[in-house]
């Protein structure tokens, strides 16, 4: 009798993440490290400490690196994060060589400020690059210009993130981010009164500020923000509760913390992603279009991918007065709601259902 060819393991797989914090884009590759171990792939994730730590799966083995991000210093402080994060830099790519430089290993950076360190690791051998950041400062250029001989391949999260890379000759495709579908739409009826929500971390260029700003305006509406925010960001927090305590809002603004997801879209009419720089293809808002809740969000990035033709209402960035008509009028118009939910969760069945676009996401980084 002839005995079953046993299937060869899969190549071993790295992932590295700049930050140990958990938003969308570690959500991202959380979702791809269970896909690589459910392939067969022997994974090693290297981030910083922090709650990213507590989601791995335990198969997954993980190596301690430093913070690879500035943390929202600014003045003097700033200056002395970027030389301090260059040191950074060159301790990790220490640290990383004995498993990314490794002959067979794949390696697949989350996070465009741990693309220097990846690339004094690997070497010339190359690495796969998930994008979640949209270039649009010269200080990420001049990452990318660094780090661009050990990019092997990019794999960009939406159009809008794609086209500054082909501008720097980075080579990239294309792979929308999803999420879990099918699922049940939420109960649609409007609390009393209404709650405006926002999932995103507390810090500045996501906007929080242009949201309370809007709802100022808009008299027995609440602001409700799910989401932590980095050690760097403790001023910009204190300010925002300080503009929240202010008359025009007192009493109409909570500050949740980390909330389960299906727990806070539950308290939420709306949801607003307000960022005042262009987002990648942000989780939170495809989250909130699976569930059924209407969003409105910021006219740039991916963003304007997923809620264009109906699926949201677009917005110009850093314009309260237009957040708050927009507010006015999807809060004002049932109908209106309908026709948005109906559009969005088509939209996701049709371009973002988590088991399509996941195993399409990592066999490109691992192409």
């Amino acid at each position: 009798m002839t005995e079953p060819v046993a299937t060869p393991p899969r190549g071993p797989i790295v992932f590295v993440a700049h930050s140990g914090q958990v938003s969308g884009a570690e959500k991202v590759m959380l979702d791809l490290v269970r896909a690589a171990l459910a392939d067969g792939h022997a994974v090693t994730v290297a981030c910083p400490a922090g709650p990213l730590v507590d989601r791995l799966p335990p198969a997954v083995d993980h190596l301690v690196i430093d913070h690879l991000g500035l943390t929202g210093e600014s003045g003097v402080a700033r200056i002395v994060g970027g030389t301090q994060l260059i040191a950074r830099w060159f301790r990790t790519g220490r640290r990383l060589r004995t498993v990314a430089a490794s002959p067979g290993v794949s390696v697949v950076v989350n996070s465009l400020n741990a693309l220097p360190a990846v690339r004094l690791a690997a070497g010339t051998r190359g690495m796969s690059w998930l994008v979640h950041d949209t270039v649009i400062t010269g200080r990420q250029r001049a990452v990318i210009r660094l780090s661009r001989t050990g990019i092997r391949r990019a794999v960009a999260v939406s159009d809008a993130t794609a086209a500054p890379l082909r501008a720097l000759r980075v080579p990239v495709d294309v792979r929308h981010n999803g999420v879990a579908w099918p699922v049940d739409a939420l109960p649609d009826t409007l609390h009393t009164p209404p709650v405006v929500g926002m999932l995103a971390l507390l810090t500045p260029w996501k906007g929080h500020r242009v949201v309370l700003d809007a709802v100022a305006d808009l008299p027995g509406v609440r602001v409700e923000f799910a989401g932590g925010h980095f050690p760097g960001d403790v001023d910009h927090v204190a300010a925002l509760r300080a503009r929240a305590a202010q008359p025009d809002l007192d009493g109409r603004v909570q500050f949740l913390g980390h909330l389960d997801l299906c727990e806070a879209l539950r308290r939420f009419d709306i949801v607003v992603s307000a960022s005042v720089e262009p987002e990648a293809g942000p989780l939170s808002v495809l989250e909130a279009m699976a569930y059924g809740r209407p969003v409105i969000g910021t006219d740039h990035g991916g963003t304007t991918e997923f809620l264009a033709g109906g699926a949201g209402v677009l917005v110009p960035p850093g314009d309260p007065a237009a957040l708050a008509d927009a507010l006015r009028r999807v809060l004002s118009d049932a109908a209106l709601r309908a026709r948005m939910v109906d559009d969005a969760r088509r939209r996701v069945a049709e371009r973002h259902d988590l088991s399509v676009t996941l195993p399409a996401m990592l066999a490109d980084l691992l192409r």
